[in-house]
């Protein structure tokens, strides 16, 4: 068991997030900081100047990650992103690692970084922290069990522990759920790797994940001995987008023009098909405009 264990815990962990990585693509990038007392520069002549766009993220799979085959920048909000910066004029992006529970704090607090992306859904708590660009795609959760299991359905979890990452709208629904007795109790995790390992390994009975997580992790683990609860109508709306700084909503109008662009040229939905999206998950120019939200 104590084995199995760990070659559970290499597999997620290998799968799910890569901790500590901070690469910068290209060479020659300036040490260049941006002015606290000017924020805006604005921010995107301070980038240009810079020489490179600097992203927050937790190195998330398969969201904003460093490939370790490749060294390179990947995931689906690393995609998006770098096509943005292209076609802002910056050529090089860097990754920042931060752990996810402190992506957003970090955002406000290093001007250095200029952007966060790791699947961060809008939401009207971290609307009140940061600046969400327009919406980029959308995805639900998702319940994850184990395939043997005599928690089949949303309906059977009153008798069953759920966990739930830390510092996100899922714990937000776990309890929810938990007021209104539908589950018995909530174990809080910290990451989604220690979420799946947790459910993996039986010491919850299910847990709440990202769909797009949940997707990738299972496709990329024929044995992990995990299913997705089905049928089950997903609550929360999941509208993803990129967070950057209050005082960059100068910067934040323009990443947005060039999302727009990306939509109506169908250059993003592109990209969510290469990670195993579709017309379902794409956003319209109307219905992904945060500011009319």
């Amino acid at each position: 068991m104590q084995k199995m264990r760990k070659k559970l815990l290499v597999i997620i962990i290998s799968v799910v997030s890569f901790i500590g990585i901070i690469v910068i693509f290209g060479s020659g990038v300036s040490n260049a900081q941006i002015s606290n007392t000017d924020s805006a520069k604005d921010r995107l002549q301070a980038i240009k100047e810079k020489g490179v766009l600097t992203v927050a993220s937790a190195n998330d799979r398969p969201f904003a990650y460093i490939d370790p085959q490749t060294n390179k920048f990947t995931g689906v909000d690393a995609e998006i992103i770098t096509e943005v910066a292209r076609r802002l004029g910056i050529d090089k992006v860097e990754m920042k690692y931060v752990p996810f529970e402190n992506v957003l704090v970090e955002l406000n607090k290093n001007n250095d970084i200029d952007i966060a992306a790791d699947g961060f859904y809008v939401t009207d708590e971290r609307k009140k922290e940061v600046l969400f660009t327009n919406v980029w795609y959308k995805e639900p959760e998702v319940i994850i069990t184990p395939k043997a299991t005599k928690f089949n359905f949303k309906e059977d979890l009153k008798d069953a522990i759920v966990g739930a990452q830390n510092k996100t709208p899922f714990l937000d629904l776990a309890q929810k759920w938990e007021k209104e007795g539908l589950i018995k109790k909530i174990k809080i995790l910290e990451s989604q790797s220690e979420l799946i390992l947790a459910v993996a390994n039986g010491e919850v009975d299910a847990g709440i994940i990202d769909y797009l997580v949940a997707s990738y992790v299972l496709s990329e683990n024929k044995n992990l001995n995990l299913k997705m609860v089905t049928p089950y109508k997903p609550e929360i709306p999941g509208m993803v987008a990129g967070a950057v700084k209050k005082t960059d909503a100068t910067f934040a109008e323009e990443v947005n023009k060039k999302i727009d662009e990306m939509k109506e040229d169908r250059t993003l939905i592109g990209i969510l098909k290469k990670y195993g999206m579709d017309e379902g998950n794409f956003v319209s120019v109307k219905d992904g405009n945060i500011l009319e939200q």
